[in-house]
């Protein structure tokens, strides 16, 4: 059973809230009041934008699904950015505390993790088939976490930081 303060669900649900903000203001486009109105946009990337706003908020919500069945401890960080963006951050860890990285990728392909230093974990590849690959870290000092896409991959990765 796992149990969560309500402190860290509510913390939990604004990232939920924030990552799908962020992610639809990343991929629509303003009001182009003004423009002129002899030139329209084509229909190809009209509706190309259109399929694939759905397709990245459904994959978002599947790999944040995965990492809810997996939440064990207290969370400390957590996000979700598509696989080209890929993941890059310096999480504010306790030194000699013991921590869990969960990463969860939802599309087509792979993503490669990476930490600085190295002897903070292993490097493995993160398949976007929407498996959970966990991640035991220790932190003795700075730590950088780097999850690029293999070329080619496509879709969202969603990832956690849970204190153990």
């Amino acid at each position: 059973m796992i149990h969560s303060s309500p402190r860290a669900t509510r913390f939990a649900a604004g990232a939920v809230l924030l990552s799908a903000f962020l992610i639809t203001a990343c991929t629509t486009s303003g009001n182009d009041e003004g423009k002129d109105t002899s030139s329209s946009p084509s229909p190809v990337s009209s509706s190309t934008r259109t399929a694939t706003e759905p397709s990245e908020k459904k994959l978002t919500e599947q790999a944040r699904a995965a990492l809810a069945a997996v939440h064990d401890g207290t969370l400390v960080e957590a996000g979700a950015e598509r696989v080209t963006d890929g993941i890059h951050t310096e999480p504010a860890l306790g030194k000699g505390k013991t921590y869990r990285l969960n990463l969860v990728c939802a599309g087509s392909g792979s993503a490669q993790l990476k930490f600085a230093p190295a002897s903070v974990g292993k490097e493995v590849t993160v398949p976007c088939d929407e498996s959970v690959v966990q991640q035991r870290i220790v932190a003795d000092r700075t730590v950088r976490i780097d999850v690029d896409g293999v070329e080619g991959s496509t879709g969202v990765i969603a990832w956690q930081i849970d204190a153990t």
